[in-house]
């Protein structure tokens, strides 16, 4: 039997940790560690497999365009599923959701290894970040709801970590596969659909949602905006959807930004291998920052935590975009930013208990996940953009000022997140 949320309260240890709690974690953390797999696989790869798809160079302009509107449509996807995975586990609870969602994003990414045309690697894209969308916000509602309160900010960063180490092994991979056609990386994205085997048999449902949902029915989703729950619904999707277009402007054409400098060469190989590395420094800077985003979180908030970390990416963004490094340097202060990336952490344990138990994964997820429909606009604007400058380094530092209104508006978070 799961414990009741008061004796939640109450445990000081991890020994303390039920059986159900451990194996609860484990599967979120899984979950989070392939979904950070599948989420980057593509980056490695998209300037690559797109000109292949085009027959095309690297450097046509419409290999830009066309993998700029697949990073698009795979950011609406992640909107989408994080608000429509989010209802689902409303509705049939967290642990058959999450079986739900993982082999969502580990079918469809397999599938883009067979794409022949550009738009079916669209499509596989679109399809996979359902699954990615809506394990954040069922995974993120698993733990809030089984895990001490106050163990929150710690939780939110071993979380983060997880997709971090998943992107290490995306990174992996792709130095495995370096020189090969490009499609193979995609069927390392397979490998977490096993793991719903045992997530289907060893995870039981969260007693929170067990015993709201005994009681009440589903609320629907319009309840978002009525007048309990729409002053925190447009602050949270506010501060999200800004700061998310950002990030995800810099995570996308960073490769492209490496790929271009001359210090890197013109040989393929050599392309993929400083792609690879400058995507392993900003995870190695990310797994640190996780923790001191947590940290930060403990003495003042997650509000002002949030706050500070997104003032100091807009820095390190400035300052790496704004001037020539070489390459050394250039990986160095990526992993700078990756460092102030562990905001996004912060979100994981924040959001959720915003709302009510029957609206926790759809609130949570819709809000978060619904900057990233702003951020797929943010992307392809900012390709069109780079295809008029020819200038990735013009682009990302353009695409840093949205730190700044991301960092204010971050203040509004609600503060009750802190009591609860």
């Amino acid at each position: 039997m799961n414990p009741t949320p008061h004796s939640t309260q109450e445990i000081q240890h991890l020994r303390d940790l039920s059986p159900e709690q451990r194996r609860s974690g484990l599967a979120a953390w899984l979950g989070w560690l392939f979904d950070g797999l599948d989420m980057h696989l593509y980056t490695l790869v998209a300037t690559a497999f797109v000109a292949q798809l085009l027959v095309t160079g690297e450097s046509d302009p419409e290999v830009g365009k066309k993998a700029s509107i697949i990073q698009a449509a795979f950011l609406v996807g992640w909107a989408l599923g994080g608000g429509f995975f989010g209802r689902v586990a409303d509705l049939i609870g967290r642990s058959r959701a999450l079986v739900l969602t993982i082999l969502t994003y580990a079918c469809f990414t397999g599938l883009s290894y067979f794409s022949t045309e550009w738009w079916h690697l669209l499509v596989f894209r679109f399809l996979a970040a359902l699954g990615i969308g809506g394990e954040w916000a069922v995974g993120a509602s698993l733990l809030s709801e089984t895990w001490p309160k106050r163990w929150r900010p710690w939780i939110a960063a071993t979380l983060q970590s997880a997709v971090n180490c998943g992107i290490l092994l995306a990174c992996l991979a792709g130095a495995l596969l370096k020189g090969h056609p490009p499609q193979w990386i995609f069927l390392v994205g397979v490998l977490p659909a096993f793991i719903t085997l045992w997530i289907r048999r060893a995870v039981p449902e969260t007693e929170e949602w067990s015993e709201a949902r005994k009681d009440l029915p589903a609320p629907r989703i319009r309840e978002l905006f009525g007048p309990e729950v729409r002053s925190v619904t447009w602050r949270v999707m506010l501060i999200c959807a800004v700061s998310l277009t950002a990030h995800w402007t810099f995570m996308f054409w960073q490769q492209s930004y490496i790929r271009s400098l001359p210090e890197v060469g013109t040989a393929k190989a050599a392309k993929d291998g400083a792609t690879v590395m400058a995507l392993l420094w900003i995870m190695v800077g990310s797994l640190v920052g996780n923790f001191v985003a947590g940290a930060l979180a403990v003495k003042m908030g997650y509000g002002r935590a949030i706050a500070l970390m997104l003032g100091g990416y807009f820095v390190v963004m400035w300052y790496t975009f704004s001037g020539t490094h070489g390459l050394s340097v250039t990986y160095a202060l990526f992993a700078v930013i990756g460092l102030m990336q562990g905001c996004f952490g912060l979100f994981t344990m924040c959001l959720p208990p915003l709302f009510p138990v029957l609206l926790r994964s759809t609130g949570a997820g819709f809000c978060y996940n619904i900057g990233r429909i702003l951020s797929a606009v943010g992307v392809v604007f900012f390709g069109i953009f780079n295809k008029v400058q020819g200038d990735f380094a013009g682009v990302l530092l353009t695409a840093s000022w949205l730190f700044i209104p991301a960092a204010a508006f971050a203040l509004m978070l609600p503060s009750q997140v802190e009591e609860r």
